[in-house]
């Protein structure tokens, strides 16, 4: 069992009166320490319901994101994270640009081994866009599943 001082980042997680906040924020992103730092192990998150709007036309686009990352100290916290992305709705940018800024704001909270973030936008205008961002450390052990899932993306 977690003892206080392993929850001290979690500030969010059990609130009685939940605030959703709709413009970007990341200062709402909280951790908690990984409690198995010597397994390589990947967490998976999913988020069915994203949304930001086009920085040109001010539409809404709708999203499932993706994220899987390897932790390495830290692991974020799922309240936080969904606040976070929630707080992507009155949020302008390109889909390609969304998915590139979830994934450095995760970088600069947890510094994983291994990250990766896919967005799977439903079409509007007939297209849909499937952006694909991945990260891990320079000299790594990780570079090569880095570039193994990139390219294998690219088809």
């Amino acid at each position: 069992m977690r003892n206080n001082n392993e929850l001290s980042e979690v500030t969010l997680l059990g609130q009685k009166q939940t605030k959703y906040t709709y413009d970007y924020n990341p200062n709402l992103l909280e951790r908690f320490v990984n409690k198995h730092p010597n397994n390589d192990y990947m967490v998976t998150l999913n988020c069915p319901e994203f949304t930001s709007l086009c920085p040109k036309t001010g539409q809404p686009d709708f999203a499932t994101i993706i994220i899987r990352y390897i932790p390495d100290k830290y692991l974020v916290e799922s309240k936080s994270l969904k606040l976070y992305l929630f707080s992507f709705r009155n949020h302008g940018d390109f889909h390609e640009d969304c998915i590139n800024i979830i994934m450095k704001d995760l970088i600069n909270l947890l510094n994983p081994r291994y990250i990766e973030v896919e967005g799977i936008f439903t079409p509007r205008g007939g297209i849909a866009i499937y952006p694909f961002a991945n990260w891990a450390p320079a000299n790594s052990d990780y570079e090569k599943l880095l570039k193994t899932r990139l390219l294998k993306e690219i088809k």
